[in-house]
Parts: C-alpha cells; structure tokens; sequence
C-alpha cells in the first residue's frame, strides 16, 4: 500500500546556537557567515541588532572588518517576537546590550520552529558574566566561543580590556577604547592602576 504524498513539510524544528567571545574575534563575522549561508539555501532570514548599537550603521550589522549586512535595530527583545512572522532563521547580535527577557524569546522562537543564532560578548570589561549572555549559552544546544590575538603577547585572548577609565558598563567603542587581551595580561591590566594609585 502506498501513502499518498500530500506536499506537506514535517514541523520545522528549531534550537538556539550562541557565538561567543571578546572584542574582536570575530563574533559578528561567524554570525554574518551563517546567516548568509542560510539566504543562499532560500531561507527566511531577519537579522536584529539592539537600538542602542550605532557605531557603524543604524541598519545594518557590521563587523569590525567592514563586512555588513541588513538588520532591524530594536529597542527590546520583546520586539523580535512581533517582527519575526514567518521567518525561519533569526540573528541577534550584540545579544549583551538586550534585555534579560531576551533568553526566553529565544527560548519561545526555537519552539515554534526557528534556527536561532545570536552573538555577543560573553564578559564585560571587568571580565564578569555580561547581560543575559550566561543563560543564553545555558539553554543553547551549541555554543561556539571564539578567540581573538592579545594585544599584549599574542596569545588566544578572551577578554576585553577596556583602556579608558570610563566606568560605565555600556560604552560603545573600538580599538581606541578596547583590547583584547589574555587572562595573565588582562588581570595585570586591571591591576597595574591600582598599583599606580598605592
């Protein structure tokens, strides 16, 4: 007995992949590539950024080496479930400028079906857990952490050295406010103005 074809897909499945690292190890770059391998097998992709990020374009999300491409720039997470019909693959980058609503949109997204991939700095620049990045590797079922070059001595580094005294813990900025650093350069960094200062 044969079953009659109705042209009728399986429910689509979904699950939550997180790139993580410092400033420039290329976050944005791994999150671009995935996503546009997904415009390139017919997918339909949205890719959303946090309002508050503007420091390359307002529409569209840039890495550090200039590759760019189209994003919605949102002012909370709950904005990605009302923007997000029909879609089958969502981007968030800068997942750690967002709110902490944002593992359970995501965590609601996967559910109904959507591949969601999301970037963003896992520690601030006092090398402490940042914004809703923890949880967000906790219900993921793949967490990919890269590394960049530190500065200091050319190890892998995973931490992000904020060089001006700036004591907010969003300041937005570049290679003139940040470094990325290894684990001894980086605590001897936060410990050389201390020293200083006795």
């Amino acid at each position: 007995m044969f079953l009659e074809h109705t042209g009728s897909r399986a429910p689509r499945k979904g699950w939550i992949e997180v790139i993580c690292g410092s400033m420039f190890s290329g976050k944005t770059e791994e999150l671009i590539r995935r996503l546009r391998r997904a415009e390139f097998a017919r997918q339909k992709v949205e890719i959303f950024k946090p309002g508050v990020d503007t420091r390359y374009s307002e529409a569209e999300v840039v890495s550090h080496d200039a590759t760019s491409i189209r994003s919605t720039p949102v002012p909370s997470s709950s904005n990605l479930l009302l923007l997000a019909n029909e879609i089958e693959v969502i981007g968030v980058d800068e997942a750690q400028f967002f709110d902490d609503g944002l593992p359970q949109v995501c965590a609601q997204l996967a559910a109904q079906g959507v591949r969601v991939i999301v970037a963003g700095l896992d520690m601030d620049f006092l090398g402490r857990p940042f914004g809703p990045m923890p949880q967000l590797m906790a219900i993921a079922e793949y967490v990919t952490k890269v590394h960049a070059i530190c500065m200091h001595c050319g190890e892998l580094a995973n931490f992000s050295h904020r060089t001006t005294l700036h004591a907010e813990l969003v300041v937005l900025g570049e290679k003139d406010v940040y470094q990325p650093l290894c684990r001894s350069c980086f605590e001897a960094a936060l410990a050389a103005p201390q020293s200083a200062a006795e």
